[in-house]
């Protein structure tokens, strides 16, 4: 199977980042791949309201995305703001392809290293996996990476692939935090990880708020990475062989023996 990965820069205009969609959508199925993972907030850069930029997931921006994935016969995850009931917006990935239309919201929100999500995030609840190509694809968003329960949740519900969209924060040993966790969730769920960060755009904001420290990289399912990407925009685009994650399953074997343990430690609370 053929993945790509964009690291691109986003810009505060929907319409402009739509372009951008566009752009690297097309180039990325011009390559032959069958899925292109765009980063987080790809929508509309973190640092100003979300609130007024945020859209519902049948709302013209994503009905965009999905001419766009039509157009283009791929599969496309990428990073948006939603409206949330109580004001806040959701951090939502939209999953749109020749069969696949799905959105996932963010569960872990990243109240870490100065800044905090959840003033104007509201958390998702539920994991989400669809099936491209037959293959089973986890969504997950930037600060989940830190929370190797949803990448083995998502594994257990048929991920052979976990993506991860990012607007990862620069700063001392971020990047290599950002390396270390994505080839770590790999190896917790014996998947295939893409992950998807938004470029380094140079100097930071002078708020906290996470504007990208590329990086972007796809690992095999024993930790090995397969294709990476430096800090300026870039579009990867690799084979990744499903039969590896079968493989990586035989061999570590941690889903099913984690498995286990679980079922004995639960009926030992029982007794």
């Amino acid at each position: 199977m053929r993945i790509a990965v964009a690291q691109l820069l986003s810009g505060t205009d929907p319409a402009a980042n739509l372009q951008l969609v566009q752009g690297y959508a097309g180039r990325a199925a011009d390559a032959g791949a069958r899925l292109v993972v765009f980063p987080e907030a790809t929508m509309c850069r973190f640092g100003v309201p979300l609130a007024p930029i945020a859209e519902p997931v049948d709302g013209p921006w994503a009905d965009g995305v999905r001419r766009i994935a039509a157009d283009a016969n791929i599969t496309v995850i990428v990073g948006m703001f939603s409206p949330a009931d109580d004001g806040r917006v959701f951090n939502t990935l939209l999953a749109t392809g020749p069969a696949t239309d799905a959105h996932y919201d963010k569960i872990h929100l990243y109240d870490a290293f100065g800044f905090t999500e959840s003033q104007t995030v509201a958390p998702g609840r539920e994991p989400v996996v669809v099936t491209v190509d037959g293959a089973g694809v986890g969504l997950t968003t930037c600060y989940d990476l830190r929370f190797p329960e949803l990448f083995t949740t998502l594994a257990r519900r048929g991920a052979q692939l976990n993506t991860v969209s990012a607007s990862w924060a620069s700063g001392r040993g971020k990047l290599e935090q950002w390396t270390l966790l994505a080839r770590a969730r790999a190896l917790d769920s014996t998947s295939y990880i893409a992950a998807a960060g938004q470029a380094y755009p140079g100097e930071p904001l002078a708020s906290s708020a996470p504007t990208g420290a590329g990086g972007s990289l796809v690992v095999s399912p024993f930790g090995d990475v397969v294709a990476s990407a430096g800090a300026n925009p870039q579009l990867l685009i690799t084979d990744i062989a499903l039969d590896r994650v079968t493989e990586a399953r035989d061999t570590i074997a941690v889903l099913r023996n984690h498995s286990a343990f679980a079922h004995g430690h639960k009926a030992e609370s029982r007794r």
